[in-house]
């Protein structure tokens, strides 16, 4: 039986919530504020953190996003005919630009056009002089602007270009390989062509409509860029009406005919 000095105190069989219940309302009062103050404090800061890591996230989706026209390598094979035979690693096709001096004159470009390997084209041309006299291509493209930049480059230095049998010239390395004065190519050369893939919009804001609009507005200029400089030195501007109907995950390869035909290649290199 319990006695009035008792009766508040719960019992041990009393239900669980029943002893929390009667527990909280013993508590002192400070001591209440403070945890709630503190449990409000944790929420605030978990709201700030989520919050600064979406302004954090969408800051860096817009600015660093490529800043250039790309033309990346084909995915998917040849729209038609069968796929030429490229001899060369695909390690070393997929790392970035390689420079490298050969004897007799000799530049191999191997590997990516990434973004800024015309700059390093431009230091390695300036440091040699007038002993580099070929610019050997193994590439499957990339950076369209610093392809134009490679291209023009040559063009204006009245170099030689060429691709070897099985060497991959693709995407954006013909618009290298068209600057050149003189433009051999061996009959098994993998030469090829598609759509530009991407153009800038670095630090770009506004809706999808209004970003695809200015993604269609850069690809048809730099086109039009293009057809302009390789046609400058030669080339049949109806080369690039290949890349244009190419998706951007398959290729257009150019057969041995073609290459001479639309005077991609000034001579075929039997040898």
């Amino acid at each position: 039986m319990k006695t009035s000095a008792n009766a508040r105190l719960p019992s041990v069989a009393a239900p669980l919530h029943r002893r929390l219940i009667d527990r909280f309302i013993a508590t002192d009062d400070g001591a209440i504020l403070r945890v709630a103050f503190y449990a409000l404090l944790a929420g605030t800061a978990a709201v700030l953190f989520v919050d600064y890591r979406e302004l954090t996230g969408a800051e860096v989706t817009t600015t660093t996003a490529p800043a250039r026209p790309i033309l990346p390598p084909a995915q998917e094979g040849p729209v038609t005919g069968p796929m030429p035979e490229v001899t060369t690693a695909p390690e070393l096709l997929e790392q970035p630009l390689v420079i490298t001096l050969g004897s007799s004159g000799v530049l191999s470009l191997t590997g990516s056009i990434d973004i800024g390997a015309a700059d390093r084209f431009a230091a390695e041309i300036a440091a040699r002089g007038e002993y580099i006299k070929t610019i050997s291509l193994d590439s499957p493209g990339g950076s369209v602007t610093d392809a134009l930049a490679m291209g023009s480059l040559i063009q204006a230095r009245g170099l030689t270009t060429r691709v070897n049998a099985g060497a991959l010239c693709a995407s954006s390395c013909p618009i290298v390989f068209a600057g050149g004065t003189t433009r051999s190519a061996s009959p098994l050369a993998a030469i090829g062509v598609h759509q530009i893939y991407a153009a800038a919009m670095g630090g770009t804001t506004g809706t999808g409509e209004q970003l695809a609009g200015i993604a269609m507005s850069s690809a048809q200029s730099t086109t039009a860029t293009i057809i302009a400089q390789i046609s400058a030195n030669g080339v049949d501007p109806a080369l690039w009406l290949h890349a244009l109907e190419t998706p951007p995950e398959r290729m257009y390869y150019f057969t041995p005919d073609e290459m001479t035909g639309l005077k991609l290649v000034t001579e075929l290199d039997q040898g």
